[in-house]
């Protein structure tokens, strides 16, 4: 077993105030195969003093000084890739394939695309006489979750690096390996002593001391919505900025024009991906009531041919869910959907057949679900699928938009303008047409109690720098 039991502080790894450990499961076996330290209050408070120190210096870094140091990350993240992917896939039960190719990937695509907005970004311009300026927001605390892991990592690191902030890391205490791989990899790049700082721990231990931290300036928090309700609630107290991306139920709205073989197969695998555990995934599949049990018969085949299994094995689609909590929770929304009168297609209780070891789920579908039944309306994070007919046009865009949520959703249609028509109608923030993937150039976030705040690109920019107006900044440039 690895013993991860260091934190990284003031650009060193130092033994924690706390002695109290976690074991990290492999989710693929059960087993664990790495052990950390839970911090407390005090390694906290020590993590932000070291970010503290270390803010004067490195906010007053230039332009020039950061794009080097992004680029250093990006050379050292290359060179230990294939360790990122392997930490990724033990310790949240990614396939190989998909550890490699999108979760790592994701990491360093996201850094490449930090570098490319830092050499264009503007941060300051004149409005009259006044200069307005756009400066780090000071001390970040970022919490990130366990299902990307170097996704969201990277998503708030990035950014608090590239605009000059200081910052404490607490990643998922259920997926903390991938997030120490990196820590190694911004001290070989030569991140500035303090000026990134890993605390690992629970949520309501450093999660809320991260959150009530006098002298952390900005929170910015990926998770579930339950969970972001009370960073938010903690952070209150000391009027702290928070930036929160949470749940998601997504829907997918299938238009009576639109190839129906092949939306209904692409929306099907888009739900089954990472196991599910997406906040963004097309779990609410919305057809043309007529076309129901058409839609239902191709959703079952994609479930019957998604492959779960060994993530070490290159069949392997779909790898197991993260954790027993997380199984069971899947478990009981599944006989939920029974319960509640949903037509069970395909999957349903229990593991696949054949596997006996590991928290891997059936990949399921639903048919005959309506709006105000469990499955429609809760985040289930694995990998089930909930089809939902409807009669018009109208009523499908009110079905998609009666949830709490509004982070994603998708419109298929064979007439690019009514689909386009569509999107602007979804209270989303992100709509994706006819299959089109995200872009890391573009806003990632939602509406309602998906979050506020984006990360991506150059609007994940915007949580880390306050905006400063000097009056009279150019009268005075006059009289000089």
């Amino acid at each position: 077993m690895d013993e991860h039991l260091s934190f990284y502080i003031d650009g060193q790894w130092v033994q924690p105030e706390g002695r109290r450990t976690l074991d990290v499961i492999n989710p693929a076996t059960e087993e664990s195969f790495a052990r950390i330290t839970l911090g407390t209050e005090a390694d906290v408070d020590n993590a932000v003093s070291a970010a503290n120190r270390a803010f004067s210096g490195y906010s007053r870094t230039s332009r020039k000084e950061r794009i080097e140091l992004l680029e250093s990350i990006v050379s050292v993240y290359k060179k230990r890739y294939d360790d990122v992917a392997q930490a990724i896939s033990q310790e949240m039960g990614a396939p190989m394939t998909l550890a490699k190719q999108a979760q790592a990937g994701a990491g360093l695509g996201h850094i490449q695309q930090g570098i490319a907005v830092l050499k264009t970004i503007e941060f300051e311009e004149f409005i009259n006489n006044t200069l307005v300026v756009r400066e780090p927001v000071g001390v970040c605390g970022l919490i990130t979750p366990w299902n990307w892991p170097l996704n969201q990592i990277t998503c708030k690191v990035v950014p608090a690096l590239a605009t000059g902030c200081t910052m404490v890391l607490k990643p998922s205490e259920v997926a903390p390996v991938s997030a120490i791989v990196f820590t190694e990899i911004l001290h070989e790049a030569g991140v500035p002593a303090g000026v990134y700082n890993l605390v690992n721990g629970d949520g309501p231990t450093v999660g809320h001391a991260i959150s009530s931290h006098p002298s952390i300036d900005m929170v910015s928090f990926t998770g579930s919505t339950r969970a972001g309700i009370q960073v938010a609630k903690a952070a209150a107290e000391t009027v702290k900025r928070v930036h929160q991306e949470l749940g998601g139920k997504s829907p997918n709205i299938i238009l009576v024009d639109a190839d129906f073989e092949a939306a209904i197969t692409h929306g099907a695998r888009g739900c089954f991906l990472n196991s599910g555990q997406s906040c963004n995934a097309p779990t609410r599949l919305l057809v043309p009531e007529a076309r129901q049990a058409e839609a239902a018969a191709l959703a079952k085949l994609v479930a019957e041919e998604t492959i779960a299994g060994d993530p070490r094995s290159p069949d392997t689609m779909i790898g197991p869910v993260v954790s027993e909590v997380q199984f069971k929770k899947i478990q009981d929304l599944i006989q939920a959907g029974i319960r509640e009168g949903a037509t069970l297609v395909t999957g349903g209780p229990g593991r696949p057949e054949g596997l006996n070891r590991g928290y891997y789920v059936r990949p399921t579908v639903f048919a005959d679900v309506t709006n105000d039944m469990t499955i429609a309306r809760e985040e289930i994070f694995g990998p089930v699928l909930s089809i939902l007919p409807y009669k018009s046009e109208d009523e499908a865009i009110s079905i998609a938009n009666d949830t709490i949520y509004g982070l994603s959703s998708y419109v298929t249609s064979g007439d690019p303008e009514r689909a386009r028509h569509v999107a602007r109608r979804i209270r989303a923030g992100m709509v994706h047409i006819n299959g089109a993937s995200g872009d890391l150039a573009a806003p990632f976030g939602g509406y309602k109690q998906s979050g506020n705040g984006r990360e991506w690109g150059r609007y994940g920019f915007e949580d880390f720098l306050e905006v400063k107006s000097i009056f009279g900044y150019k009268a005075a440039e006059k009289a000089a």
